[in-house]
């Protein structure tokens, strides 16, 4: 029989439940810490609240910052400015909502089950099982792309050495780093995080100052390229070399939409932080500042960023559809824009500096995938074995279940790389707006039940003008992202391949979910009987 989230648990052996608020000292470090380094008594095969706060800000900030900003813009800008920045206001209102959900939830009744332990608490037990896989699938399969890419990057100045040399070399440095105390690798991350929003920040002021005429050519484009060539190109797709363009409105709109699904790829990685809460001390004050920090990652670095772009270069420059999606310096939109105004050598700089960001995202990606699976396990949803951790807090099972899937890297040694980045993106982003799905149903279900039980939301220590009633407008948009994201399987002919991984995601997590109800025979969390008390931290005026 599955172990409900509202029974006890190591998780909430340390919780105080409503009407008994914690003691000062209790409450400032998450109920077992004496101070952000130390431990004093924590639960069996328990996770240690050892991620400090400066680095939960940080991981918010740029943590999941990856080369879908840095290189995956080349696809979006090819369809035009206008159509990459909508893409990218579009889902960046949704992900942002989805964050202050996770925040609300989060601030209120944390716990150490990621996003799972809500689904299951507050919908269906098979809801949280199927949720918890999926996202644990989700990053064992990026895993080896981005250890691929670290490789690929590594090609610029050693072309001769296979990329299955690096993928060995950096998948043994980062499982290492996933081995010791929490407190380690949120340092790690802190710094590797730090570099990147510098990097991200160099790259938009760059831009920028091109775009004014500052670069070598000294041509003040401003917002020339709007108008010339314009803002909105066809959408087209090149297949065994034919191109196939679709003229009109149509095509407009199709280029619009591919934005949108490359966005969502990018943005993919922004709830990492809501894994991270359960090693966090005081939830109740470090959630909320790790949730707002989000908004400012949105509109400086995502928002900005496509926007700069869009002013220095022309969707239509050879050099931009030249671009092959394989993880390079040199297919960059930025280092594209200073070629354009005639900078030298960025694209060397830009490579080193990308390392950073391949080498970071597979980093949490062992950290993700292990921190789900060990949740699982506390719900009796996977082998109890990977609820197990060694006395530092880590969850050694998980970690090593999770690092097995580096060897999946390999595969780009005997087929191209390209294609095979193509095919995990689709289905990362499939699994990634499941997720997104998952947060949003949970909260939702939460606050019904918290209307039915005469629960009014101002108890909450954390609460966002945004919702509740914007959680119904960024489901109904995630929803539609899933469903037709992969209408680029039917143009210009239907392709298996296309269409399996821009759908398989969707069968397994319903067939997960069906799976587990059939065989536990779980039942959906009725609201008058749902668990509002566990753990719950309540609002006191200091």
């Amino acid at each position: 029989m599955a172990v409900f989230p509202w029974s006890k648990s190591a998780d909430d052996k340390n919780e105080k439940r409503a009407g008994s608020p914690p003691s000062p000292q209790e409450d400032a470090v998450g109920g077992g810490y004496t101070s952000e380094e130390g431990v004093t008594e924590v639960a069996e095969d328990d996770l240690h609240r050892g991620m400090k706060p400066r680095q939960l800000n940080m991981m918010a900030i740029a943590g999941a910052i990856g080369t879908g900003l840095i290189i995956g813009t080349a696809t979006g800008l090819k369809f035009g400015p206008g159509s990459l920045l909508i893409g990218y206001i579009l889902m960046g209102i949704t992900v942002y909502i989805v964050m202050v959900a996770l925040g609300e939830m989060g601030a209120w009744l944390p716990h150490k089950k990621s996003f799972s332990g809500y689904a299951s608490r507050f919908v269906d037990p098979a809801m949280g099982f199927a949720t918890g896989w999926n996202y644990f699938f989700k990053y064992v399969i990026v895993l080896p792309n981005n250890l691929t890419a670290t490789g690929l990057l590594l090609q610029l100045w050693l072309p001769d050495l296979n990329v299955s040399v690096w993928i060995v070399v950096f998948g043994i440095a980062i499982i290492l780093l996933n081995l010791i105390h929490v407190s380690f690798f949120g340092e790690a991350e802190f710094w590797m995080s730090l570099v990147k929003a510098l990097v991200i920040i160099m790259c938009i002021f760059l831009c920028l100052i091109i775009a004014l005429g500052g670069g070598p050519n000294k041509v003040r484009t401003g917002f020339y390229f709007w108008q010339n060539p314009g803002a909105f190109g066809q959408w087209f797709v090149t297949l065994n070399g034919v191109t196939t363009e679709i003229p009109g409105a149509t095509g407009r709109f199709l280029g619009v939409w591919a934005c949108i699904v490359q966005a969502t790829f990018a943005y993919l990685g922004t709830e990492l932080v809501g894994v991270a809460f359960g090693e966090t001390p005081n939830p109740r004050k470090n959630v909320p500042r790790a949730v707002n920090q989000t908004l400012l990652r949105i509109v400086f670095f995502y928002i900005a960023g496509v926007l700069v772009l869009g002013m220095a270069v022309p969707y239509n420059h050879p050099l931009l559809k030249a671009a092959t999606g394989k993880a390079s310096g040199l297919n960059s939109p930025f280092v594209i824009a200073a070629k354009i105004a005639g900078v030298s050598g960025l694209d060397q700089a830009v490579n080193g500096l990308l390392l950073v960001f391949t080498v970071s995202a597979a980093n949490s990606d062992i950290y993700l995938a292990s921190r789900t699976v060990w949740a699982l396990a506390q719900d009796g949803q996977a082998p109890q074995i990977m609820h197990r951790t060694n006395r530092r807090g880590v969850p050694i099972p998980a970690v090593a279940l999770s690092s097995l899937f580096c060897v999946l890297g390999f595969m780009n040694a005997t087929k191209d790389a390209a294609t095979v980045f193509g095919y995990f993106v689709s289905l990362v982003t499939v699994f990634g707006a499941l997720n997104w799905i998952a947060v949003l149903v949970s909260y939702l279900a939460m606050i019904r039940a918290m209307k039915v039980q005469g629960i009014a939301r101002e108890v909450m220590p954390y609460r966002n003008p945004l919702l509740p009633w914007g959680a119904y407008i960024a489901l109904a948009m995630t929803i539609l992202v899933i469903v037709f994201s992969g209408y680029n399987a039917f143009i210009p002919h239907f392709q298996i391949d296309k269409f399996m991984t821009s759908y398989i995601g969707i069968v397994v997590y319903v067939g997960n979910i069906a799976w587990w109800k059939i065989f536990k025979k779980t039942k959906r969390v009725k609201p008058e009987e749902m668990d509002l008390v566990t753990g719950r931290r309540e609002w006191t005026a200091e």
